[in-house]
């Protein structure tokens, strides 16, 4: 689901030297070609699995789902902060994580590193164990929201975030690894990002 859009913006974040200042490109809408500003959206094409930049108006064209016909979905701006949700049944590898539900019912299971986002399908029973934890979790929006855990070292953090929320931290993981263990940088750009994490409605 990396490619596109989203993808130069997590090779651009990985690499400073060719950062998104040098790369005009990663700031233009990728379905008109118009510029896009900073804050603008993300759209997701389901036929082609890529993340993809969209200008305010060609954004709107897509608020109503009907008007996507399926092939595009907006990506929501909603976060919300939960409460611990037990995430053991889910194996979590190293405590970070994010569970993207689909929209043919099953689950994808994500954590980063330094190669990217590895993915693997997530046992159902398990991620119902979950859902009947934190009943939240149902309104997930299917392929453009995630569950984004970091149990790291103790930490009990658990966010329901828009897709492109986690590819960002995939980005930091594969900018700040160092080593086989991750190095001492890291961990608090992974803390970084999380605390500058806020509430928002979608």
């Amino acid at each position: 689901m990396t490619s596109g859009a989203l993808a130069r913006v997590i090779r651009d974040a990985a690499d400073p030297a060719t950062g998104p200042a040098v790369r005009p490109d990663a700031e233009r809408c990728d379905l008109c070609g118009a510029p896009a500003p900073g804050d603008h959206r993300h759209l997701l094409d389901t036929a082609g699995e890529q993340v993809l930049c969209a200008c305010r108006p060609c954004s709107v064209l897509f608020v109503r789902e009907a008007a996507s016909e399926g092939h595009y979905r907006l990506i929501p701006h909603r976060r919300t902060r939960l409460e611990p949700v037990p995430t053991a049944a889910l194996g979590v590898p190293v405590g970070l994580a994010f569970f993207v539900p689909r929209t043919d019912g099953s689950v994808r299971a994500h954590y980063p590193s330094p190669a990217g986002a590895t993915r693997w399908e997530l046992d159902p029973e398990a991620w119902r164990g979950a859902v009947a934890s934190c009943p939240e979790l149902e309104t997930l929006a299917a392929e453009v929201e995630a569950l984004l855990v970091n149990t790291v070292q103790g930490r009990e953090q658990h966010w329901i975030v828009p897709i492109d929320d986690c590819y960002r931290m995939v980005a930091v993981v594969r900018r700040e690894w160092r080593g086989l263990s991750g190095g001492s940088r890291v961990w608090p750009e992974i803390d970084r990002f999380f605390a500058e994490l806020t509430e928002q409605r979608g």
